[in-house]
């Protein structure tokens, strides 16, 4: 996948940003072209000839916000108890940069909290998805960050139990 400078990109771990220069760099005598990124006030210079696995990808589409908005208000899978095991499988799920995978790694642990009492490393996991996704969807449909905060909440609160 090549990207052109100027586009807007998302990476795997740190989210949307634009590519602002493709620079060659020399190390250890083997010259490497890398795109630099511009992700708020971080540059990040990712290899251009990593196509084979990318931490770069292009925003998701509009169209596809739908099937996540589906995700965010479907009910949530139960995670385990154990706070190192819940870890591991959170921090595996956020790995890939998909927006699904944290679309259902926020829906989880939404749904976990509304029943036990979510661990520091839980929130912080639960914080940065949701900068991650918030980011995105920005990006992707153009609205204020606020509003794109209200949305994700109503719709995690519709996948919530109803109480009897």
């Amino acid at each position: 996948m090549e990207f052109q400078i100027g586009e807007k990109v998302v990476h795997s771990i740190y989210g949307p940003g634009e590519i602002i220069q493709i620079d060659e760099k020399n190390l250890s005598g083997h010259t490497t072209q890398y795109y630099a990124v511009q992700i708020n006030d971080l540059t990040l210079y990712v290899p251009v000839d990593d196509s084979h696995q990318s931490s770069l990808r292009q925003p998701t589409p509009a169209k596809n916000y739908k099937k996540l908005y589906a995700i965010l208000r479907s009910q949530g899978e139960p995670l385990s108890s154990d706070r190192f095991e819940r870890k591991v499988y959170l921090t595996e799920a956020m790995k890939d940069g998909s927006l699904e995978s944290v679309c259902r790694v926020i829906r989880d642990l939404f749904y976990y909290s509304h029943s036990k009492k979510l661990s520091d490393s839980d929130n912080t996991i639960l914080e940065r998805a949701q900068r991650f996704l918030v980011s995105e969807w920005v990006l992707s449909l153009a609205v204020p960050v606020a509003q794109a905060e209200q949305e994700l909440h109503r719709l995690l609160r519709e996948g919530l139990p109803n109480p009897s």
